[in-house]
């Protein structure tokens, strides 16, 4: 698989997964003790799991709205990649310490969030960082 491909199919991913955090019967209320946020809108744990929010949610369908558009050319197939592995290895840093867990109450990032956020940096950092790109055809 190549960046523009990886660029269409995690840019379709996460616009699905946009679209799930709109749709209330795939929320389940969010355990007791977790952090509190202050944007209560489509709170909830996607799929039973994920905690997300409506702001969550918006990121989600704008990360993917932008892989869609990246897969459309090699450089900014590579720009999303790159831009993927950082911005989801701070996020998954961010899951773990207290306060950034919750981006200081406006989006929650804890639970099952931090592996997720982790395993997508590394898959991203793969094809940002480690493929050949000069290679691939357009």
């Amino acid at each position: 698989m190549n960046v523009r491909r990886f660029a269409m199919i995690f840019g379709l991913i996460f616009l699905l997964v946009g679209i799930a955090g709109f749709i209330p019967q795939l929320l389940q209320p969010p355990a007791a003790d977790a952090p509190q946020v202050a944007v209560d809108t489509l709170r909830g744990n996607l799929l039973g799991l994920f905690p997300v929010n409506v702001l969550h949610t918006i990121v989600h369908l704008l990360i993917g709205i932008w892989g869609l558009a990246a897969a459309k050319s090699l450089r900014a197939s590579v720009v999303y990649a790159r831009a993927l592995a950082v911005i989801y290895a701070v996020l998954a840093i961010m899951g773990l310490i207290p306060g950034l867990n919750t981006v200081f109450g406006l989006i929650p990032l804890h639970g099952h969030d931090v592996w997720l956020h982790a395993g997508t940096a590394l898959i991203a950092a793969y094809f940002g960082f480690a493929t050949k790109h000069e290679t691939q055809r357009a």
